[in-house]
């Protein structure tokens, strides 16, 4: 099994949901939730407070430098993730397209790299 990170992009241009609209997409990622635990798919899932929580920190000429907000400067940026386990990419866009619906946002998906054995 290769592990997947399925990663939720919030876009700062669309109207965000409505109170009720965000209660039931909390329910809704639940039930997601609870498939990938059933099914053993899950490793782990975090959803992030706003991106004006960020803060970077930059190693520049041996010094570090932290600075606020997001690192990118994008209308779009990390809103949570999944990172689960399947058993090819089909299986993880699967899990992808049910995540999309529950949170009702663009959820990318990405493999991890393999780690070669010592």
């Amino acid at each position: 099994m290769s592990q997947y990170l399925l990663s939720v992009h919030m876009d700062e241009n669309v109207e965000p949901l409505s109170p009720e609209e965000m209660e039931q997409s909390f329910k809704d990622v639940g039930v997601v939730n609870q498939k990938l635990q059933d099914h053993g798919a899950w490793v782990f899932a975090g959803g992030l407070h706003e991106p004006s929580t960020a803060t970077v920190v930059k190693a520049v000429d041996g010094d570090i430098v932290m600075t606020d907000g997001p690192y990118a400067e994008a209308k779009e940026q990390l809103g949570g993730f999944w990172i689960i386990e399947a058993a090819d990419l089909d299986a993880a866009l699967d899990w992808a397209r049910q995540a999309a619906v529950a949170c009702r946002e663009a959820v990318e998906v990405r493999p991890f790299q393999d780690i070669p054995e010592s």
